[in-house]
């Protein structure tokens, strides 16, 4: 089955309502994979986009091995 994210650019955060009505967030690649979500369910809205405020911050942090 085909999602309607596939092929359709760069990668996406979407927002949404778990089945318990908290807030929740994925990054979805181009070819619909998931490769990050929230670790945790919030209740109000901008804690979930503060999320993934956090997480577009952390595409510039070095790699230590």
């Amino acid at each position: 089955m085909k999602s309607d994210r596939e092929g359709s650019g760069p990668m996406k955060f979407y927002l949404y309502k778990d089945q318990a009505n908290y807030w929740r967030w994925r990054l979805v690649t181009t070819n619909g994979k998931i490769i990050a979500e929230s670790s945790e369910s919030y209740w109000n809205k901008q804690d979930a986009l503060d999320g993934i405020s956090l997480v577009k911050v952390a595409y510039n942090a070095p790699v230590y091995e």
